[in-house]
């Protein structure tokens, strides 16, 4: 007692110089820390000279989120050839690198993907594949293969043909009113009502229900939060963050995805329990993403607990709708910028429904022109226009220059391919980059979409992504019958 009586005695006898030398103290400190942090990160970096940075905020201001950010990668693109370091705050810095060669020796290790950007994803995806590393990467990686397989697959384009009516219903009803509308809106709400019955066997309803959808709000918020905590030096601390109002408004958007996602685990829990129940589980036509990650189990019998179960859901429900829609989109706006391609397109996809009014799988190899189409979009516009890796040793490039053990580098999707050297007039909208003998002259990096190597995204049974299967089935599903025209 009398240790604890003599507490605040202690306290109260502090002058205030005291005070304020400690919070000098404190203050010097941290400075020093990241002077230290900033000096090691020059080093890091002194083979690749790069734009000038400001010593405290290095190049965030030189990112006004006015839509023209990308140019300004490219402008420097262009002034320092293969790579160059940008800063964020006095102590990240970041290689970014833009031409094939340096991705090619990047994307073909087995490296993980940075612990700095990528973590700030953790509280609303968890420890899923877009984030996790390491064993549990590779784990959950094996069991999650089956999910992608030609035979789970195949079944999906009837189901997305389905979204797609839905969604062309009420474009008609725009169409014969003369109203504009929000594109990328609907392609959203379309590409989740697909996520949701191709891969969790659940009739949503999003596409016709009244007002904003909950979740596809939260995911514009979550997104929007994710970038401007990065971008935020002081947001990277867990503690400010969360007691900013951008903090409140993140978690209270990841607590509505988290809602929508326990929903759809608990609804297919239950019909998977009654289903076992009745015995008819085999019988199924076929499983689903869900079933499949419900029933997964690896060598040693264990399966995925309700945390990496939620995790994976919430990472595939989000990268699964919200990429494929923004691809989806460009291309609309790609085809309406350049309508004898479109055209091209239209007549391609009417010869191959020959009267039909759904798609089938084997019809989505017989779209060659459509396909280079989509390609070239996604060239154009990638929707996921860069991605980073973290260093475990040290990395040599083909020209010597070496970055050590540690060091995170960007790999700038857009960057590649709008690279000049390896795409001639790269701004110009040119399928025929896509022939087969155009694409065996180029470096397979040169096109990386949706990233490449052991981490890329799951393939289908085909080799291409779920995401260009998911563009080419709503592409052929009656869409381009409609003409889609360029508002000048």
């Amino acid at each position: 007692m009398q240790l604890y009586s003599s507490l605040p005695l202690s306290l109260e006898s502090l002058s205030v110089n005291h005070v304020f030398a400690l919070a000098l103290l404190v203050c010097s400190a941290i400075v020093v820390k990241l002077l230290v942090m900033r000096r090691r990160g020059i080093r890091s970096m002194e083979a690749f000279p790069g734009p000038p940075a400001h010593w405290l905020i290095g190049h965030v201001k030189e990112f006004r989120q006015d839509g023209h950010d990308l140019e300004k990668i490219m402008k420097w693109s262009g002034q320092y050839p293969f790579a160059f370091p940008l800063w964020f705050g006095p102590s990240l810095s970041i290689l970014n690198i833009h031409h094939p060669s340096y991705v090619k020796t990047l994307l073909t290790t087995t490296e993980p993907k940075d612990d700095y950007a990528y973590k700030f994803f953790i509280p609303w995806l968890g420890d899923g594949l877009l984030v996790s590393t390491g064993q549990k990467w590779f784990r959950h990686r094996r069991l999650l293969t089956p999910g992608f397989h030609y035979d789970v697959l195949k079944p999906y384009v009837k189901l997305v043909s389905d979204s797609t009516k839905v969604m062309l219903d009420k474009w008609e009803v725009y169409g014969k009113s003369g109203e504009s509308f929000e594109l990328f809106k609907h392609v959203s709400l379309m590409t989740l009502d697909s996520i949701m019955k191709c891969a969790f066997s659940c009739n949503s309803n999003c596409q016709t229900d009244s007002g904003t959808n909950p979740y596809i709000q939260a995911v514009y918020d979550l997104c929007h939060l994710v970038n401007v905590r990065f971008r935020v030096f002081p947001y990277h601390s867990k503690a400010i963050f969360h007691l900013s109002p951008h903090g409140y408004k993140f978690r209270k958007a990841a607590r509505i995805a988290h809602n929508h996602t326990a929903e759809v685990i608990r609804k297919r829990k239950e019909v998977l329990k009654i289903e076992e129940e009745q015995g008819i589980v085999k019988n199924k036509r076929y499983l689903d993403f869900l079933d499949i990650l419900l029933s997964a189990r690896d060598e040693h019998q264990q399966g995925l607990s309700d945390e990496d179960i939620r995790a994976e859901v919430d990472t595939f429900m989000f990268e699964g709708h919200d990429t494929t829609a923004s691809g989806i989109s460009w291309i609309f706006y790609n085809l309406a910028c350049n309508p004898e391609h479109q055209e091209k397109c239209r007549e391609e996809i009417l010869q191959v429904l020959d009267g039909k009014d759904t798609v089938d799988w084997e019809d989505l190899n017989k779209i060659p022109y459509t396909t280079m189409c989509i390609k070239e979009s996604l060239r154009l516009c990638p929707p996921v226009p860069g991605i980073s890796r973290k260093l475990t040793k040290p990395l040599t490039f083909f020209d010597g220059r070496t970055v050590p053990e540690g060091c995170t580098i960007g790999v700038s999707i857009y960057g590649i391919h709008m690279n000049a050297s390896v795409w001639e007039n790269p701004y110009l909208f040119d399928p025929l980059r896509f022939l087969p003998e155009n694409v065996a002259e180029r470096s397979p990096h040169a096109f990386v979409p949706f990233s490449a190597g052991p981490r890329r995204r799951f393939k289908s049974g085909r080799g291409t992504g779920f995401s260009g299967d998911g563009c080419k089935a709503e592409l052929s599903s009656q869409t381009l019958p409609y003409q889609a025209l360029h508002a000048k």
